[in-house]
């Protein structure tokens, strides 16, 4: 069964530390081996200048690299992250930021995702030549 943006909103509502929940993020779309979640503006996430913080945006690529491997097993499954590696491009200031992480490999025991993070413009249209960080990560798939 696929993952719906209905399931996989009830899987960050099941599977995560209430810290993880309070960032705001919600599904935007799923699939087959992707998902893209925003993570929305908010001040209490902002450090000293009003930039979004590198924190919130780590969470938030972790966090979407897990509904893209739920996605792409059909559900949630007991997995862990092994390694999770941020570059910072440019600041995030005032702007929702959609962040999309892309299975580029899915294993027996082990996934690994290309995850890009984009401000959302005003007129709802990411500048996907302009990101504002680039993560990759691997996961270990427990069972």
């Amino acid at each position: 069964m696929p993952l719906t943006v209905e399931l996989a909103d009830k899987l960050l509502a099941d599977n995560f530390a209430p810290w993880v929940l309070d960032l705001g993020l919600r599904v935007v779309t799923t699939g087959e081996r992707h998902a893209v979640l925003r993570l929305p503006w908010s001040e209490r996430l902002a450090r000293e200048g009003g930039a979004l913080s590198g924190q919130a945006l780590m969470a938030a690529a972790d966090t979407a690299t897990v509904v893209a491997v739920a996605a792409a097993r059909g559900g949630y499954v007991p997995m862990t992250t092994v390694q999770l590696s941020t570059s910072f491009q440019r600041p995030v200031v005032g702007a929702d930021v959609l962040v999309r992480a892309t299975l580029t490999k899915l294993g027996r025991t082990l996934a690994f995702a290309d995850i890009t993070m984009s401000p959302e413009g005003p007129d709802g249209t990411v500048a996907e030549h302009a990101p504002a960080a680039h993560a990759t990560a691997v996961y270990a798939l427990l069972s």
